[in-house]
């Protein structure tokens, strides 16, 4: 599921002296992060500078969006403590909704840096209930990735799957209308439940003064086996379609749970061999990555047991992704730069989009093809770590266990197992890619 943007608007501003002798030229991308990462460009001309006796221009008066861009500026350089006090500058200056929430959402980025999960959850938290941030922003941003692997991150992301009118309606919608489409019938089930429900319901309160009556006896009383039968009949109803009714809600959420976790999973990094760093979404139709999580030694025998296989593997897409517990909780923050790179190559576009940029895509889809190897190694293991764990959960299997998960070609999970897997098995089970089986499952 992509998350949907704001579009970005350019506004630009250029002052001229009496004497032509420099332009700026501000560019503001009013978008929430990465696409609302406030930028400020200044540009001057080759002239030579005013003459001293010229009057200076004296200081702009501070702005909202201005301290928004000198505090991304200042994050970029991996000043946070300092674009933290930018950010909270801006807040005090009458910001609009649009400010405000870069001001807010940027705020959570410098407290996500610093490992401050809670302040970083509160502000994303009012980003999304006063400022209408989208959740999907936060799921995709890598300058979140730290604050994505926290309980913190957990406890908004169960809020805002529950939905509501105060945080994550939109988000809680989009995961409903992708369950719709999953399950089409849903809709109608429920109504036909609703429907026998009312008139089962209608029918019982009719018949419980006849049974009434049947059983206090006397002249024209109705007969009491027959309208015993109707009420037994009409409660059973009532019982039976109201459990039906819960347990389809039931299903409803488990399957907006596994949504959200394949949205996570799509979003989820790897290092290829070429240190390129890309995100699963970008391996679709491309590879069938197998997860191989647990103990150092345990991954580590499943790896040279793969290689016995390599070529077989490799016809069948397999790429293997080592998950080692642990290693999350020892991963420190690097200082140099801030979260992932953007992504490399976007998804196939569809055939209503421009033809010139179809075709670049379609190149550096070919492209990131041929730098693929049979290993890659996951960046931010804390954020792999988290998935997987909900993932052992869900399949009732115990948190912190060895196991392989092995994914279909459009991402999803295809099975997993305990322990060490069995490569000569998945040989089986796996279609060589140019098969017409590999084919159907893209």
């Amino acid at each position: 599921m992509a998350a949907a943007t704001l579009p970005s608007h350019h506004l630009h501003f250029c002052f001229f002296s009496s004497s032509s002798k420099f332009s700026i030229t501000r560019q503001v991308w009013l978008n929430y992060p990465k696409t609302n990462r406030l930028s400020l460009v200044s540009c001057s001309s080759s002239t030579s500078p005013p003459p001293p006796s010229q009057p200076q221009v004296s200081e702009p008066t501070p702005t909202a969006e201005s301290c928004v861009n000198v505090g991304l500026d200042l994050f970029s350089k991996g000043r946070v403590k300092d674009a933290l006090v930018q950010f909270d500058t801006a807040l005090t200056l009458d910001p609009n909704p649009v400010e405000a929430q870069a001001a807010f959402y940027n705020k959570a980025c410098c407290h996500a840096y610093r490992g401050e999960g809670k302040k970083a959850a509160e502000c994303l938290r009012t980003a999304l209930k006063e400022y209408n941030l989208k959740f999907g922003t936060i799921l995709n941003d890598p300058d979140l990735a730290s604050f994505r692997a926290l309980p913190e991150f957990k406890e908004l992301q169960e809020e805002a799957k529950l939905g509501g009118e105060d945080i994550g309606y939109s988000f809680r919608r989009d995961l409903k209308l992708i369950s719709e489409v999953q399950a089409p019938f849903r809709g109608v089930r429920r109504f036909f439940y609703v429907a026998f429900i009312a008139a089962a319901g209608i029918s019982t309160f009719f018949t419980v003064p006849r049974l009434i009556r049947a059983i206090q006896g006397g002249d024209g009383a109705p007969d009491i086996g027959a309208t015993a039968g109707n009420a037994a009949i009409n409660v059973a109803g009532i019982v039976v379609f109201v459990a039906l009714l819960f347990w389809d809600n039931k299903k409803e959420e488990e399957q907006l749970a596994q949504i959200l976790r394949d949205e996570t999973l799509s979003r989820l990094p790897l290092r290829l061999s070429t240190d390129r760093i890309v995100e699963l979404v970008q391996l679709r139709d491309t590879v069938r990555p197998v997860i191989l999580a647990g103990k150092k030694e345990t991954v580590s025998l499943a790896m040279r047991n793969a290689e016995r296989f390599r070529t077989e593997l490799l016809k069948r897409g397999v790429l293997l992704v080592p998950v080692i517990w642990g290693e999350g909780r020892e991963t420190k923050i690097e200082k140099k730069g801030f979260g992932l790179s953007q992504k490399a190559v976007a998804s196939l576009p569809s055939i209503g989009e421009d033809f010139d940029q179809r075709t670049q895509s379609i190149i550096a889809k070919s492209k990131l093809k041929s730098e693929i190897r049979f290993k890659a190694e996951v960046v931010s293991p804390a954020e792999w770590e988290r998935w997987i764990t909900d993932q052992q959960k869900s399949e009732g299997v115990t948190p912190g266990e060895d196991v392989y998960i092995i994914l279909r070609l459009d991402g999803r999970v295809r099975r997993s197992g305990k322990g060490i897997p069995d490569w000569a098995q998945i040989l089986k089970e796996l279609p060589p890619m140019e098969a017409i089986l590999s084919k159907l499952e893209r």
